[in-house]
């Protein structure tokens, strides 16, 4: 089989704290459903569906959401759930990922997948990760990048540089730079130029790439890793996984990995469909809105004279009524109620850690 050494890591160990309250410890943002009836989780996985058995997918959680997705995806086995202790950023994720597969598989070549984007054309995602997977198959840490269609400031943004050719169909190139996020001057520009495409968090590349990488950048994190994989498969495993991994220094892929690595790559997407469900105000690129631009998530409302307002009803027995309001954010769980400002979703996270700060853990 061409594909035969490929395996997809699923992330799926965030909280989506900008979701909150309907994001919640016990109801992670992959779990929850934003369109039609599967959550951002399932989604994930069902996409793969024909280019990854489900032996061949693996899933990077906490213990708390483990048995959520299990429930959600059982066909995945379940020593195919891979647990980290604590949140230490996703260079950890794919330094434990890789350390991993290459136990099952040497030749392994890996697709690090997120559980909470919505992909619309799972088609093309195929496409783009069997492109991916002939450049990884070159040395490449390879990005898959999303063709801009507006000038986003929240997301970061990838420069193209010269064409490596064509792998499967799609054009791939070197990258030159890394943005991160933007002003809006700065985007128009980037946006009119052609040769930027945004980061859309989806990474390719071989196990044995990506480990040398990590040790020739991330030297502390390669050796602390070493340790994890000298009893990976004895009995010691989780109580050195426990000891060594809170002593990990936060990092992520892009700062850790990508805007250094000797050979790294972009295969830009052309139609995927692809949406960053991070805010409250994201669901209005993702949701179909009535005439007057309201959202109803979910639940019962009534509402008049309201304009460009998305309502999450997700108590049951209960009525939501506006009347003459406009841009507002109103989520109610029957357990906590948000009433913000659109332009101000963003500082719901901001919220999360004030109820953190203050011991009301109840609410998160």
């Amino acid at each position: 089989m061409a594909y035969e050494h490929f395996y997809a890591v699923i992330m799926a160990g965030g909280s989506g704290t900008r979701l909150w309250p309907l994001s919640r410890k016990d109801k992670p943002k992959q779990s929850l459903t934003i369109s039609g009836d599967r959550s951002l989780f399932q989604n994930a996985v069902d996409r793969l569906e024909g280019l990854f058995p489900p032996e061949k997918i693996l899933v990077v959680t906490i213990a708390d959401q483990i048995a959520l997705l299990k429930k959600d995806c059982p066909e995945i086995p379940s020593e195919n759930f891979l647990l980290e202790p604590l949140p230490r950023g996703t260079a950890s994720v794919t330094a434990l990922a890789a350390m991993a597969i290459r136990h099952l598989d040497p030749q392994a070549v890996i697709a690090m997948l997120t559980a909470d984007h919505l992909i619309k054309n799972d088609t093309h995602l195929r496409q783009l990760l069997m492109s991916a997977y002939d450049v990884a198959k070159e040395g490449y840490l390879v990005t898959l990048g999303i063709t801009p269609h507006y000038a986003a400031t929240s997301f970061g943004y990838i420069q193209k540089g010269e064409m490596l050719g064509k792998y499967s169909g799609l054009e791939s190139f070197e990258i030159k730079k890394f943005k991160e996020k933007p002003d809006l001057e700065t985007a128009q520009v980037m946006i009119a130029d052609g040769l930027h495409v945004w980061n859309s968090g989806m990474f390719i590349w071989q196990a044995s790439t990506v480990m040398e990488e990590i040790r020739r950048q991330m030297p502390d994190l390669f050796a602390q890793i070493e340790q994890i994989d000298r009893v990976w498969l004895t009995p010691a495993r989780e109580q050195t996984l426990r000891t060594i991994w809170p002593l990990i220094q936060p990092q992520t892929i892009d700062y850790g990995l990508m805007e250094h690595a000797r050979k790294a790559a972009v295969i830009p997407s052309i139609d995927l469909g692809w949406f960053d469900v991070g805010s409250w105000e994201s669901m209005f690129d993702v949701l179909e809105s009535d005439p007057s631009g309201n959202i109803f998530m979910r639940g019962d409302s009534v509402v008049l004279d309201t304009q460009g307002t998305l309502i999450c009803e997700d108590s049951p027995d209960r009525l939501i009524v506006t009347i003459g309001v406009q841009d507002l954010i109103i989520i109610d769980t029957g357990h906590a109620l948000l009433i913000c400002d659109r332009k101000n979703s963003q500082q719901v996270k901001e919220v999360v850690k004030l109820l953190k700060e203050s011991g009301r853990d109840i609410y998160l």
